[in-house]
């Protein structure tokens, strides 16, 4: 089954502290977390290294849950639920099936 978000996607977040917040999904973990840029930002306090790396307090970000997200419409730039369409493709003269993600609202694919 084709996933519905992908490392890459804009997304927005549509629950939580951050809620309205957009950004492009940098990673995707095992149990349905991903870490999005500029999303669920944690202070973080790190010790000194031997390779030369300074103590400090430092903000990364922290993995939100899938359902809290949801991919934006590349036509509208609002929130929206992802189809999947079956295609019919042509490839070395051969007819091939192929899953596309679709935005729901705007019907337009999703790279």
């Amino acid at each position: 089954m084709a996933a519905k978000i992908k490392t890459g996607d804009l997304v927005q977040v549509i629950r939580g502290k951050d809620r309205g917040k957009q950004g492009k999904v940098r990673q995707i973990l095992k149990d349905n977390r991903l870490i999005v840029e500029g999303v669920q930002m944690v202070k973080k306090h790190v010790r000194a290294t031997q390779q030369g790396q300074q103590s400090g307090i430092v903000s990364a970000e922290a993995p939100i849950d899938r359902s809290n997200v949801m991919i934006v419409d590349p036509e509208t730039k609002k929130p929206t639920r992802v189809g999947i369409v079956v295609k019919q493709e042509e490839r070395d003269g051969k007819p091939k099936t192929v899953r596309v993600r679709v935005a729901k609202k705007s019907g337009k694919e999703l790279a």
